[in-house]
């Protein structure tokens, strides 16, 4: 027999009901006990479309984070927020968000703003956790409430039930420390909460536990590895079993660590470490359960099922029924139903699979090897259909596109003159003053944005309609700046519905979804396009409606892009040839799109890099071949321009440290990056490192609802001129504002502005 189980489900809603749910909570338009019982039918809905598996995951579902779950259970609470004695869901929300309900009755008796926590991605993922975090003052204390709510919830429907609870080891190496304190100084203490948490689960009749250990496929050094046998060592004591699971990368060096941890079983992410999975048998003491991840769970194309048995099903008859099959990871990073999707093109929807078809996948594949592939010879048979007209199809390989490609030079990715002469003649003719202010390009998607886009999409506006109501949101969004007084203006976005599905439906090789949405952080969810074929730009993407804004300023007017290896990054995409060569193609088509601006008279023009860091490798040895083509990709959209155009870049919600001089190599003339929940520490690689061009640290929390506070912001900044000279210094948000209300930005506006004229006046 071969065991199947899941490490984790989407927890939104097919529907995104879940978000919501949420955000009528916090808008005061609904209750706490209501949000509590969507929850619950969540959680019962996802356990029935798992119902087929031999252990379904317990504790995967989470309200807003799985890792701020961790920290509640853990009774690792920030001091700002310890000593409430509201809800504890409350709580919760002040800790991800800054506040909870926004009602005024509400907001007065439990949930008073606090600096929300840190938020980060998730390794390689465009999932954002909130950092742990940890000071010399940190005690940890059980709180089992939630994990044990949600397994009597699953016993009561019959679920065979696996808790999920992410590692010691990587609970400390993701988290922060406030001062001085080793995070490893930490773990004796930790894993005496961890040991109870898991006696606690054997007491309820637990037999295994999934404990997610990511960081094993980073490089440690010998403190983290010695750190992972002393926890484990510990923790073998438990009465559960122990099923330790990595994922997103290879174990590399760390495969012995791994292989000999003292646990029952081990997960390996077969996709993106498939060679070391025969290695592994041979490290694997003789009783340990080997899971390997078969199933893509960050991408959305079909598994080759006859191929994935082909090197199968000799593991399989050498570990029997030591051999666990799951997906590579949890399936939190893909849609929830391929059955949804009836509008999706008919051929590519043949091609794809979401999270309740890799569980049918997870079936086949166990049948097969417990029953022989006679047993499902229609279902590989059909499998087999679709990967190979997707193989041959004439509308993924374009030969236009590949000559495209062989003609690139390094010339194209070089700027006329260096920064230093370029900034020159950009001051000249911008005539901006010192601390420049702006944004990071979108303002609020209302109500009214959101009615006129649908109404369109479903053909009940015309184009002229939605045309005029798109540039009477512009035209509010160009009054509201010039009455805030800011220096470089934005057209506010309204006509795009995400940062990257705008781009991916003017570009040809891009399919999309209607509810393939995937959570980003908290209510945040996004619904990538699915890039299945080689790229090119038809037409003009975003020209008419940048021209249209300058057309009602004198001000200058930022031209919004996205760029390649983000639009490459935050979409699924096609597994049949390398990224880099995806990544060129977008480089060349928002190469035309710059130009075209130019030639507009737009002479400052953005091109967001937000995901640029997330796809690095998770091992440093790995990193520089991936920037060598990120950065170069980044160049060629952007280096077509005169020395007088001013290029800026975006980046948010990542550490950029240690790739400081990568970002550099960008050469952007300015770059505006979040700063403001980490209270400017990502400007401390600016200590050893003279960053050459301009730079704007974010001041503005936009993920929070609470108004920034005017000196506070002016104290940021101080912060960062010791860092950066001033005259070299933007004022900015640290995001774009899409997701707040004109109730609260213009007040923080209101607040930034005048930050930058009190540092005008003590410059």
């Amino acid at each position: 027999m071969v065991t199947t189980h899941n490490l984790g489900f989407p927890r939104i809603g097919a529907k995104r009901e879940l978000k919501f749910a949420l955000e009528a909570y916090w808008k005061g338009q609904s209750t706490l006990d209501a949000v509590k019982q969507l929850g619950h039918e969540l959680r019962q809905r996802h356990w029935a479309l798992q119902a087929g598996l031999d252990l379904a995951p317990v504790g995967d579902f989470a309200f807003y984070d799985q890792v701020l779950d961790m920290s509640f259970t853990l009774g690792n609470l920030p001091a700002r927020v310890q000593g409430f004695h509201g809800d504890e869901l409350d709580n919760y929300f002040r800790v991800a968000r800054g506040r909870s309900a926004q009602s005024a009755e509400a907001h007065a008796q439990c949930c008073g703003g606090v600096a929300a926590g840190e938020m980060t991605k998730w390794f390689d993922t465009n999932y954002h956790y909130i950092v742990p975090e940890f000071t010399a003052a940190t005690r940890f204390k059980l709180d089992a409430s939630r994990l044990l709510q949600q397994l009597a919830e699953a016993r009561a429907q019959q679920v065979k039930a696996k808790p999920v609870i992410i590692g010691p080891v990587t609970y400390l190496a993701i988290g922060k420390s406030k001062d001085d304190t080793s995070q490893l100084a930490l773990l004796p203490q930790l894993l005496q909460v961890y040991t109870e948490l898991l006696e606690t689960l054997a007491a309820q009749g637990v037999e295994w536990v999934q404990i997610d250990e990511p960081i094993l496929v980073t490089e440690l050094d010998a403190d983290w590895q010695h750190a992972f046998n002393l926890a484990y060592h510990q923790l073998k004591s438990c009465r559960v079993k122990l099923l330790v699971a990595t994922y997103f990368g290879q174990l590399a060096d760390n495969q012995y660590l791994a292989a000999n941890l003292p646990v029952a079983g081990l997960h390996v992410d077969a996709i993106n470490a498939r060679s070391e999975i025969v290695p592994l048998l041979g490290m694997l003491p003789a009783h340990k359960v080997l899971s390997v991840g078969v199933i893509n769970g960050r991408n959305i194309w079909k598994t080759d099922l006859n191929a994935t048995l082909d090197w199968l099903e000799p593991i399989a008859e050498r570990l029997g029924e030591r051999l666990w099959l799951a997906p590579s990871c949890s399936l939190l990073h893909v849609p929830v139903d391929l059955d949804s999707e009836q509008a999706l093109d008919l051929e590519i929807r043949s091609w794809l699979a979401f999270a309740t078809q890799k569980l049918d996948e997870l079936q086949i594949l166990a049948t097969a090897l417990t029953q022989g592939r006679a047993a499902v010879k229609d279902q590989l048979a059909s499998n087999h259909t679709a990967i190979a007209t997707r193989r041959s199809s004439q509308r993924v390989h374009k030969p236009q596109v590949k000559a495209a490609l062989e003609k690139l030079t390094p010339q194209l990715g070089q700027r006329q003159n260096a920064y230093a002469v370029r900034a020159s003649k950009q001051a000249a003719l911008l005539k901006l003053p010192k601390y420049p202010t702006t944004t990071i390009g979108s303002f609020p998607q209302t109500a009214d944005i959101r009615h006129a886009r649908s109404e369109f999409k479903a053909g009940r506006l015309d184009a002229a309609g939605y045309q005029a109501a798109m540039q009477a949101e512009i035209a509010r969004s160009i009054q509201e700046q010039e009455a805030l007084g800011l220096d470089v203006l934005v057209h506010g976005e309204a006509e795009r519905n995400d940062m990257v599905e705008y781009f991916g439906e003017q570009l040809d090789g891009y399919a999309f979804s209607q509810f393939g949405w995937v959570q980003s952080y908290g209510s945040r969810c996004v619904k990538p396009p699915i890039l299945f074929g080689d790229i090119s730009r038809p037409r003009a993407m975003t020209v008419d409606w940048i021209k249209y804004a300058q057309s009602l300023t004198s001000k200058p007017m930022k031209g919004m892009l996205t760029g390649p290896v983000t639009i490459l990054n935050w979409s699924f995409v096609r597994d049949d040839q390398p990224r880099s060569v995806s990544c060129y193609q977008l480089a060349l088509a928002i190469r035309q799109e710059v130009l075209d601006l130019e030639q507009a008279g737009i002479n400052v023009i953005q091109i967001d890099e937000a995901a640029l860091r997330e796809g690095l490798p998770l091992r440093k040895a790995q990193w520089q071949s991936y920037l060598d083509w990120a950065v170069e990709s980044f160049r060629i959209t952007a280096n077509g321009v005169a020395d007088e155009t001013q290029i800026h870049t975006h980046m948010c919600y990542s550490e950029f440290n240690d790739i400081i001089e990568s970002i550099a190599a960008m050469d952007a003339d300015v770059i505006t990056i979040e700063t403001s929940r980490s209270d400017m520490e990502l400007l401390d690689a600016f200590k050893t490192f003279d960053y050459p061009n301009e730079i704007g640290p974010g001041v503005y929390d936009i993920h929070s609802p609470n108004i920034p506070d005017q000196a506070d912001m002016v104290k940021l900044m101080q912060l960062a001129a010791e860092r950066v000279p001033a005259e070299r210094l933007w004022v900015n948000p640290d995001c774009g504002l899409k997701t707040r209300q004109w109730a609260e930005v213009l007040p923080a506006l209101r607040n930034m502005v005048a930050a930058a004229k009190t540092l005008r006046a003590n410059a």
